[in-house]
């Protein structure tokens, strides 16, 4: 939950701006709960979290991706796009994809070195989503949107895991619908979903199916269109219209009609399909329920092959909704394994690097022993540790300037302690502003706040028209602008289905 900003005209005591202090930083670890010390780079290629800087990289420029943690290190003041997960990339910061002026801080300070030749690009990481093309703004966005599993990356003719509208995926008109991405990965959705636009029809119900490819990845590798409408998929799912958010009524209807085939389709599976069999074929052994068992095979896949037929219109382009369990529905016959072996997301689950969570602060927050990153861990304990990471004769200089500093300060603040006035913002910046003026800066402001303190009655609240005039410490922080794609607070980190 967010912290509320305190009451710019209240008084505020050095104990209320700790705890406000400190919520704000619960709230931060909250908001970025992973450690951002390290750069994923030297890990190499992974499925990871991605963002793209739009400062560092503004279109038409090449496009760059960096991980979780140079995001907030190297580029936390940045226009960022999150990408959220994407496989086999290596992190771009600190390569020649960026501006020599962006080095990486996490990693030396290093700059225009070798990017990865096998990292791939799409429109995303300029914040263009979905095959219409559309700027995304997380401000505007209502609805959902799907990411796809990305069988090819745009250079395969595939979509590289874009995220699709519902409409666009059907070839309807989108009928000023602006979605946005689906829910949390533990499927509960959203916390706003009674302002979201319904899915269109012939669009399946969110929890019907697990994953989806889109018609582009469909078209691009042709083989997986037999397997819609077999067990683990639902019916194919039809565009309607040869352009990106368009299309015929007569085909809008024919992909409606599909509708509810596809959520009546049992989502049971059954008491072997838990998962393949030691060969890496699917434990049931049934028909796929459109004739399969008795189909010819002439001139086709070897007599061992349980692949389906296909019933889909071959003539019509369809995107591919998967069930849960859906990869144990592949064949694995010698004909049929090389091409599904090209997806490795299709044998099995990917895993989705995540970053060591962030220290809670309780155990000192430096980038030390303790295992906390830098960053964590409230501003006591970071000094703390800093302070003892400090070379002696240093520290004890730190420590002997630290205490001169602090009888000045305790001196200015003694007339405002024996008048019970609270300290205004206006008072400390004039503290200071004479403190580096002069040597006299100390008395006078201790006088001049004497001064004030007796004018301004002896009930201790200032209670008459002496403040009128001055406005206290606000304790307003400002946070770092709204790195997150989604629409509201409420939001879990969308999770891609599969």
């Amino acid at each position: 939950m967010a912290t509320a900003a305190p009451d710019p005209e209240a008084p505020q005591t050095a104990q209320d701006f700790i705890d406000s202090q400190l919520r704000l930083e619960a709230d931060a670890r909250e908001a970025l709960p992973y450690r951002f010390d390290a750069c994923t780079r030297p890990l190499g290629a992974l499925r990871q979290s991605l963002f793209s800087c739009l400062t560092c990289n503004p279109p038409p420029r090449d496009p760059a991706g960096v991980c979780y943690a140079c995001s907030i290190a190297c580029h936390g003041e940045h226009a960022l796009v999150e990408l959220f997960s994407k496989r086999d990339f290596v992190c771009d910061c600190g390569t020649a994809r960026l501006p020599p002026s962006a080095p990486c801080a996490l990693r030396g300070g290093a700059r225009s070195e070798t990017p990865a030749p096998a990292n791939r690009y799409n429109h995303n990481f300029a914040n263009r989503f979905c095959g219409c093309g559309g700027d995304y703004d997380a401000h505007a966005e209502t609805g959902t949107m799907f990411q796809c599993v990305g069988l090819g990356s745009a250079d395969d003719g595939g979509c590289g895991e874009d995220w699709w509208h519902p409409e666009c995926v059907l070839g309807l008109p989108r009928d000023g619908r602006r979605p946005r991405r689906a829910g949390g990965g533990d499927g509960d959705g959203d916390g706003d979903g009674d302002d979201e636009p319904p899915l269109p029809p012939g669009f399946p119900a969110e929890d019907d199916f697990d994953a989806f490819v889109c018609y582009r990845c469909v078209a691009a590798f042709p083989w997986i269109r037999r397997y819609a409408g077999s067990d683990g998929f639902l019916p194919p799912v039809y565009r309607a219209g040869p352009g990106d958010g368009d299309g015929a009524p007569a085909a809008a209807a024919a992909a409606a009609a599909a509708a509810p085939a596809a959520r009546d389709a049992p989502l049971k599976r059954g008491p072997d399909r838990g998962s393949p069999d030691p060969r890496g074929r699917p434990g049931d052994g049934g028909s796929d329920g459109d004739g399969g068992a008795k189909r010819r095979r002439t001139g086709g896949p070897s007599p061992a092959c349980r692949a389906p037929a296909g019933s889909a219109d071959p003539s019509r382009p369809l995107s591919l909704f998967c069930k849960d369990g859906f990869r144990a529905s592949f064949c694995r016959c010698a004909d049929c394994f090389p091409p599904l072996a090209r997806h490795p997301c299709l044998l099995e689950e990917e895993e989705t690097y995540e970053p060591p969570m962030s220290d809670d602060g309780g155990g000192g927050g430096g980038s030390g022993a303790d295992g906390a990153s830098a960053g964590t861990g409230s501003l006591l304990d970071r000094g703390e540790a800093a302070l003892s990471n400090v070379d002696r004769v240093r520290a004890i200089e730190g420590v002997m300037a630290y205490n001169h500093l602090k009888e000045k300060v305790k001196s200015f603040l003694a007339p405002f302690a024996e008048s019970g006035r609270p300290v205004g913002a206006e008072d400390i910046k004039a503290y200071f502003e004479k403190l580096r003026g002069d040597a006299d800066g100390v008395g006078a402001a201790a006088a001049a706040a004497g001064g004030a303190g007796s004018s301004g009655g002896g009930d201790g609240g200032g209670g008459g028209d002496d403040g009128a005039g001055r406005r206290e410490q606000s304790g307003e922080f400002t946070s770092r602008p709204n790195r997150g794609r989604r629409s509201s607070a409420a939001d879990g980190v969308p999770s891609s289905g599969y």
